[in-house]
């Protein structure tokens, strides 16, 4: 066989940069798609079939569904969709991922909506909600916007093993356990969301447990959302969590900072008034009744904040605390206690509250100063004036 002369692989050469250039690069990867789903059809079917950076569209409609992410970049849009619970509950990686309904302790709680990466490995429920021990491989880039999403027996919306998640401009009304909870996940953003709950009604006058947590191994941010009527409006779990512009009242506990947390910055966010359901045993069990609590985390920061009306009325039993930094409750579930130590806290304004500033934490590096507050323990820790 002749061998090719340079002529020969010049013009092979030519012929191949020619027909290189007749691709279109965009055409290598399939463009992304925009799914609607109409009343009466399946949110979840159009999931299934959706690929990477697809936009799905959910018109206006009341759909009784779970929903489970499971695709990297999916935008799933409702204009004025109503997500409620189906008449039977789907079995996903978030079913009991907040334990199981009481009394029995038979039934698993259900997300309604369940984001979640791959070989994503759950511990055994101790309290709370279920922690992630492992992520095979997390789902990166979902949004969810636009939805309201009610009355799902344990959490409305749930991420687990999720990375630059986006959750915004959704209200979440009546999650039993949960408004919206982030676990074992990265950079997760809850923005813009109004997260509530019914009002007391002759059989139930109990409030649901947390409007929003966060509960990551990095950054996440949660900003800009109204929360209202929850045991605890905000639970922080994440060192470094970044909360800020957020408005909570009418709960019984505004914002509580877990024991061990690191770095947790709340700024510019309004607490405000004490749910009357905190206050009565009946009801919702004679809950503690704090604006923010510091509850043995370091190095937070506490700085701009508004808190007010934390009282508990006529119920001489309970006392409503605006701000606190303390150690850790005492030992409850073993281990040792916490002592909160370099924990910052400034320029906030803390009025008309049963007490304005409680600090009782004994660890070193704790400073709290320049508050407008007119009770404290210490004493003399306020500055005076509006």
């Amino acid at each position: 066989m002749p061998l090719a002369t340079p002529r020969t692989l010049l013009g092979l050469l030519v012929v191949c940069t020619t027909l290189l250039g007749l691709i279109d690069p965009a055409s290598a990867t399939p463009r992304p798609k925009t799914h609607k789903v109409r009343s009466g059809e399946s949110i979840q079917a159009a999931l299934n079939s959706a690929s990477r950076g697809d936009r799905i569209v959910v018109e206006s409609g009341t759909y009784a569904e779970q929903l489970n992410i499971t695709t990297d970049e999916i935008s799933l849009v409702g204009r004025n969709a109503i997500l409620i619970p189906p008449p039977t509950p789907l079995h996903n990686l978030c079913s009991g991922l907040a334990g199981k309904l009481p009394p029995n302790n038979v039934i698993e709680t259900q997300a309604g909506i369940c984001i979640h990466g791959s070989n994503v490995q759950l511990n055994a429920f101790e309290r709370e909600h279920r922690k992630v021990a492992s992520v095979g491989q997390y789902v990166k880039g979902v949004s969810v916007t636009g939805f309201t999403i009610r009355g799902f027996l344990g959490l409305n919306i749930a991420i687990v093993g999720g990375e630059d998640t986006t959750i915004s401009d959704n209200t979440l009304t009546d999650g039993a356990f949960y408004g919206a909870l982030t676990v074992g996940s990265k950079n997760s953003l809850i923005d813009h969301n109004t997260v509530n709950s019914s009002p007391p009604t002759p059989t139930n006058t109990f409030l649901p447990f947390i409007g929003v947590c966060m509960d990551d191994i990095s950054t996440v941010n949660i900003k800009r959302n109204s929360i209202s009527g929850y045991l605890i409006g905000l639970c922080v779990q994440t060192p470094g969590a970044n909360i800020h512009d957020n408005k909570v009242e009418n709960c019984c506990i505004g914002a509580f900072v877990d024991p061990g947390i690191v770095g947790a910055k709340l700024r510019d966010n309004v607490f405000k008034n004490t749910n009357p359901r905190c206050l009565d045993p009946a009801k919702s069990g004679s809950f503690l009744i704090y604006g923010i609590y510091i509850a043995g985390a370091s190095e937070t920061i506490v700085k701009d904040n508004k808190i007010t009306g934390i009282t508990s009325g006529e119920n001489q039993n309970l006392g409503g605390a605006g701000l606190v930094v303390n150690d850790d409750f005492p030992i409850e579930f073993g281990g040792t206690a916490k002592v909160g130590s370099g924990n910052r806290v400034t320029d906030n304004k803390v009025k008309r509250n049963d007490l304005d500033v409680y600090v009782g934490a004994t660890g070193q590096g704790n400073v709290v100063k320049d508050n407008r507050c007119d009770t404290s323990i210490p004493a003399n820790i306020c500055v005076k004036g509006d």
